[in-house]
């Protein structure tokens, strides 16, 4: 029998853990057996914006996603190799295969749901990133906006924005040159062209310069293809630049000024609907009341060190805003010294307006 005091010291022991035990009892939450639960470079996923409430914006997502995935693909059929015929049946009678073949069969359909989408960690307030497999995230994406748009059903409460990431790699600008230089080529090398915008966005990052970025993009387009063109009024491809601490989610999407820049929230409402505003009645002694008009949308406030980073960047002459110049054109640079005034004609113009919460 363990005397008082060594009854004191395992008891304690048990009360007292160190930092270590902590950390890797974290590490196992955020990961499981179908790999890391955090965001990294080699997903393909979608990123959806919230109003604060993120919990409820992961539900909403599972709910619409799997919604809209049956609606375009049809329901998922989860077939078991214990259901495929065989030509002997000796162990149909057997309890003890059949509860195993149950039991497989419901692990079978857990595991096929949750590789379909997953909640992954990326570490800035009000985003979540789904990650998914065997699923297109830009067809699926394009076809949920697409359906509200037509019938002017909202759907969601939480959700703002949504966006699909066909692929993911180290915001670092050489790992980003060398990465898109492969990623655009279907949409933008001969014989493909269009005209195209990009829209960029830092989250949690500030090494990262938004005019070189967009310099460096917009060159690879039009080294692609001549033909492409700048179009910031209704452009045929949208390149979504987001970028979350270490991490630079790309995409290319259609009909984005259309959908109100997949904003789910936006995209419901019609072209006549006015804009939100809340007014604000502010009392002055002696000078009666004052009305003062304030936007309903306060999302798009930026940390101090995320606003530099990511502030508008405004055309130096009337004639760069009511121009559409191939980007061969744009991106050249002057002779002298100046700077090239490419980063005004393809940054997106309303960057500023955005119904987002970021």
């Amino acid at each position: 029998m363990a005397s008082p005091v060594q009854q004191h010291t395992q008891s304690g022991s048990g009360k007292h853990k160190g930092k270590a035990q902590y950390l890797q009892a974290k590490r196992i939450r955020h990961c499981d057996g179908d790999g890391p639960r955090q965001l990294e470079p080699g997903l393909k996923g979608i990123l959806i914006t919230c109003n604060m409430n993120k919990r409820k914006c992961v539900e909403e997502a599972y709910i619409l996603l799997n919604e809209y995935r049956d609606d375009l693909y049809g329901p998922e059929k989860f077939i078991d190799k214990d259901q495929q015929p065989s030509g002997s049946e000796h162990g149909d009678d057997d309890v003890e295969a059949a509860l195993k073949k149950e039991a497989g069969e419901i692990k079978a359909s857990t595991e096929m749901r949750l590789r379909r989408f997953q909640s992954m960690e990326n570490g800035a307030n009000n985003v979540v990133f789904i990650r998914t497999l065997g699923i297109e995230p830009e067809k699926l994406v394009h076809h949920i906006p697409q359906d509200m748009y037509k019938t002017k059903r909202k759907k969601t409460r939480a959700i703002l924005r949504m966006l699909p990431i066909s692929g993911t790699c180290k915001a670092f600008l050489e790992d980003m040159k060398k990465y898109a230089e492969t990623f655009l080529e279907p949409w933008f090398k001969a014989l493909n062209k269009g005209t195209f915008q990009i829209v960029y966005k830092a989250r949690n990052n500030s090494h990262v310069n938004r005019e070189e970025v967009i310099k460096e993009l917009a060159g690879i387009v039009g080294s692609l293809n001549s033909e492409n063109k700048v179009d910031l009024t209704n452009p045929q491809y949208t390149v979504v630049v987001e970028i979350i601490k270490a991490v630079c989610c790309l995409s290319v999407v259609k009909d984005y000024m259309l959908f109100r820049k997949y904003n789910l929230q936006e995209v419901v409402k019609s072209a006549k609907d006015p804009p939100q505003l809340n007014f604000k009645q502010t009392v002055q002694a002696g000078n009666g009341k004052e009305a003062k008009l304030e936007t309903g949308d306060k999302s798009n406030q930026n940390d101090p060190a995320e606003e530099k980073n990511n502030q508008k960047v405004v055309p130096k002459s009337s004639e760069e805003l009511g121009q559409t110049k191939p980007v061969s054109e744009v991106s050249m640079a002057n002779e002298g010294g100046a700077k090239p005034e490419f980063a005004s004609q393809v940054t997106e113009a309303s960057e500023s307006s955005e119904n987002d919460l970021s």
